[in-house]
């Protein structure tokens, strides 16, 4: 599975900090393994963005996405609960 960024995924992911950044990373190698792991929390979004799912970095951030025909993924957006979902 190959991962395409938005660019404005990729200037949100810029501002994240060290540490997220990092956790991001192991959390996408296990994504890449397998998109619903649990411990990803993967889900379904709603309204608006019912297109797209998400998975969770850590109890507060998260990586929104859009599976593509061509089985590969497009992150749409990075950022808390309450910055991907407004």
């Amino acid at each position: 599975m190959l991962i395409h960024r938005l660019p404005r995924f990729d200037r949100r992911y810029k501002k994240l900090p060290a540490e997220i950044k990092d956790r991001a990373e192991e959390r996408e190698a296990v994504f890449k393994l397998n998109p619903f792991d649990p411990m990803l929390e993967t889900h379904k979004l709603h309204g608006k963005q019912g297109d797209e799912w998400a998975y969770s970095i850590d109890y507060y951030h998260r990586i929104s996405f859009l599976f593509l025909k061509s089985g590969d993924v497009l992150y749409t957006d990075v950022g808390t609960h309450d910055e991907i979902y407004t």
